[in-house]
């Protein structure tokens, strides 16, 4: 489904990368493996020369920075969690319920009347599961898009990110920010027979089924709404992160309608805009490959796939997958 990029975009002057299919490095063109629009992208006149760059130390403390700008985040007392049992590497594939009670203990709901999580919450009902079954988009699901798109560009963290990949040349104008975020998350894309039936949004947040498994569904307060409605089972966790307040990261097995999901991951705690502005950042810093990050201290990576059969105005990639990596 997902392969390594094949494109120089936001990656000139990267470190060599043994895993990667072709480079961007500035040696590349002496070896003899550049990727091919290496000089369209890094060349003296690329729009994404080595000055649009984005290092590793500069990943390191715009993550903290972000993580710092969480100002709508869970507090201590908003959640109260129950992980009951955690499972060993085998595991995780059997569909074993170890765990009876619920994993969200408690979750003070007021969190969800702050701006980004309403907006959020109403785009989680405009998705058929199902992949293969076409998106139909009515007007009001776009508004709610464009709803949630303004709420979250409204937030202290995302003019930071915007700020910073403007400063890279990524971006010229908040306007071109908004419409891109607009296209690479809520772009329609197939990933069954043909039919527009998927968005990066979908997929990361709301979570498909794809044959016979769930796919995606990486997003801690559609778990909670679906938990208390009583149609997810949570079954047991494989991973704790070392954070003692929100986000927190935890990786879990679960059953949804019926549909076995053996390793998911989620930021726990954290507000819609840092998962959203997390994921972007390394879509477009590192896509296809672990991006390295830090919060409070501690280091995490986030994995992003380009959805490569189709792309948006003149090249540029949806989003196939974005999730935090739990070891």
């Amino acid at each position: 489904l997902y392969t390594a990029p094949d494109s120089c975009e936001g990656r000139c002057g990267e470190p060599f990368n043994e895993e990667d299919e072709c480079h961007c490095h500035p040696e590349c063109g002496a070896e003899h493996n550049c990727c091919e629009d290496h000089e369209r992208h890094c060349g003296p006149d690329g729009f994404s020369s080595s000055s649009g760059s984005i290092s590793e130390q500069e990943l390191l403390e715009l993550s903290e920075q972000l993580y710092g700008l969480d100002h709508n985040k869970a507090r201590p007392g908003d959640i109260a969690l129950n992980p009951q049992h955690l499972a060993g590497p085998d595991e995780t594939g059997d569909k074993e319920d170890r765990s009876p009670q619920p994993l969200y203990k408690y979750v003070n709901e007021a969190l969800f009347s702050k701006p980004t999580y309403a907006s959020f919450i109403k785009l989680l009902d405009n998705y058929q599961r199902a992949t293969g079954r076409e998106e139909e988009v009515t007007a009001e699901e776009l508004r709610e898009q464009e709803r949630f798109l303004q709420e979250v560009m409204g937030t202290e963290l995302m003019k930071k990110l915007f700020v910073f990949l403007q400063g890279k040349n990524r971006y010229s104008s908040e306007q071109e920010f908004l419409q891109d975020l607009n296209q690479m998350w809520f772009g329609l894309y197939s990933r069954g027979d043909g039919e527009r039936d998927s968005s990066g949004f979908e997929h990361v947040f709301s979570g498909e089924v794809k044959k016979g498994k769930v796919s995606g569904f990486h997003n801690w307060i559609r778990f909670y709404l679906l938990e208390k409605q009583g149609v997810l089972n949570y079954f047991s966790h494989n991973f704790d992160g070392p954070w003692d307040t929100y986000p927190d990261v935890l990786g879990l097995q679960f059953s949804w309608d019926g549909f076995y999901k053996e390793v998911g991951s989620a930021f726990i705690g954290c507000s819609p805009e840092f998962e959203f502005g997390l994921y972007t950042l390394c879509f477009l810093a590192r896509p296809g490959r672990a991006c390295h990050l830090s919060l409070g201290g501690h280091r995490l990576s986030v994995q992003t796939y380009p959805w490569t059969k189709t792309t948006y105005d003149g090249g540029r990639r949806f989003i196939a997958t974005a999730y935090v990596m739990s070891p």
